[in-house]
């Protein structure tokens, strides 16, 4: 596969997955994700990778989620609604590496679902993550709810989702949702360091505690698929419409007047 969205780069055993789109503030399109999904594939069964880092280019943002700019009711690729991004968070689970979220600027949206569906993840201080689900007429009903409620707790989740605030780094850190924040200059420096330590250990002891951590939220994948369906209906009602008109038109959206 020739890569237009994603940049792809292998040293001392560590595989790098860019999302290059900086322009749109790295939020993906059908393409991108279809890109993704065969560069963990690629790192994912090569025996002389042992790490993986998913981060984005540029310092404005790690992923903002689905590109606002190509959805019309729905997205025009494969999957439920048009981007596989199920066959994106599973591959992310499903490979036998660990993978790390390097995070400079916004992880919000389905950007902030990668980070939750990472095996770890590290932020810069200027990091900010959040949902924005609600605010533009979208919802992940699989790991972005769920599974975060496992890693931050069904309190906090809940409110991550119904009020689709920012939270800055060190508030991230709290919670649970990431592992470690350092200054935006020595985040590549951190990174570094988890991974020569990740690549110290027994490859074969971390596949095998993988899956076991997998094989507890396993069943939040059937949910999400079946979740899918529900989201895809939704996204052809003029409530979720609503979403994406007022964010191209730069205005708050007036969701009551369409709601059931």
């Amino acid at each position: 596969m020739q890569y237009e969205d994603i940049l792809y780069a292998e040293k001392d055993g560590v595989a790098t997955i860019t999302i290059n789109r900086p322009d749109k503030y790295n939020a993906f399109r059908p393409q991108t994700c279809e890109e993704l999904i065969h560069a963990f594939n690629r790192a994912g069964w090569d025996k002389k990778i042992g790490v993986i880092v998913l981060t984005g280019a540029g310092d404005k943002a790690f992923c903002t989620g689905g590109d606002q700019s190509v959805h019309d009711g729905q997205y025009g690729g494969r999957g439920t609604v048009g981007v596989p991004v199920e066959d994106l968070q599973t591959i992310i689970r499903d490979v036998p590496k660990p993978v790390i979220a390097k995070v400079r600027g916004f992880a919000v949206g389905g950007g902030n679902v990668l980070c939750t569906v990472c095996d770890f993840t590290i932020a810069a201080e200027s990091a900010q993550f959040g949902q924005v689900g609600p605010k533009v007429g979208s919802v992940d009903p699989g790991f972005g709810t769920a599974y975060l409620a496992r890693v931050v707790g069904e309190k906090k989740a809940r409110e991550i989702w119904y009020l689709c605030r920012r939270y800055k780094a060190r508030d991230a850190l709290a919670m649970g949702l990431v592992n470690a924040v350092v200054p935006d200059d020595e985040l590549d420096a951190e990174v570094d360091r988890w991974c020569a330590e990740i690549m110290e250990k027994s490859p074969t002891a971390i596949a095998i505690a993988k899956r076991s951590f997998n094989v507890d939220t396993e069943h939040q994948r059937g949910i999400g698929g079946l979740g899918m369906y529900a989201v895809s209906l939704y996204y052809d009602t003029e409530e979720s419409k609503e979403g994406g008109r007022a964010f191209k038109e730069k205005r708050k959206p007036d969701f009551r007047k369409f709601s059931r």
